[in-house]
């Protein structure tokens, strides 16, 4: 028997997650968030491993969001950040402060190439090397350079923003 949409639901913070790696229009990021639900609704009669549903789903985001980015590139619509039309946390309060670095952290890894945020967005989702790999179909020592490349250019563009006025 297939899991049921409860089950699915309860992953919904996962799934959201993975889509806030690909997507910051907020209006484009419920899109691909209703895309990645659909998808994984209709996959659901294939999943033969019912206990590896989460890794099932994600891997399901993170193809329709991989997909997305490439129809993004194709055509690009730059989206500047006005604090007039977007959510910017006030970094007065511990709870803005935190979110403010969520915040960053998405802004950031939107920046890194597809090939590095996949496998950071997982390892961030609490997937070690072996699973990621079967995930993504590439070796465990490609998940160890992917990531290892993909902090250091997180770590490169923290050092650049604390350094520009």
């Amino acid at each position: 028997m297939p899991p049921s949409w409860s089950q699915v639901q309860a992953l919904h913070p996962q799934l959201w997650r993975a889509v806030c790696g690909y997507e910051l229009n907020p209006a484009l990021r419920d899109e691909l968030m209703q895309d990645v639900l659909l998808a994984v609704w209709q996959a659901l009669p294939t999943l033969r491993a019912h206990d590896r549903l989460l890794p099932f789903a994600l891997r399901v985001a993170h193809n329709l969001g991989a997909s997305h980015v490439r129809s993004a590139i194709r055509t690009p619509a730059p989206l500047p950040l006005d604090p007039d039309t977007h959510d910017v946390p006030d970094p007065n309060s511990v709870a803005d402060a935190e979110r403010a670095r969520s915040e960053w952290l998405f802004e950031a890894l939107a920046t890194l190439p597809l090939t590095l945020r996949q496998p950071l967005m997982l390892q961030l989702e609490g997937f070690d090397y072996g699973e990621i790999a079967e995930l993504l179909g590439i070796s465990m020592e490609n998940v160890g350079v992917r990531l290892h490349r993909a902090r250091h250019q997180l770590k490169t563009l923290q050092a650049r923003e604390e350094t520009t006025p």
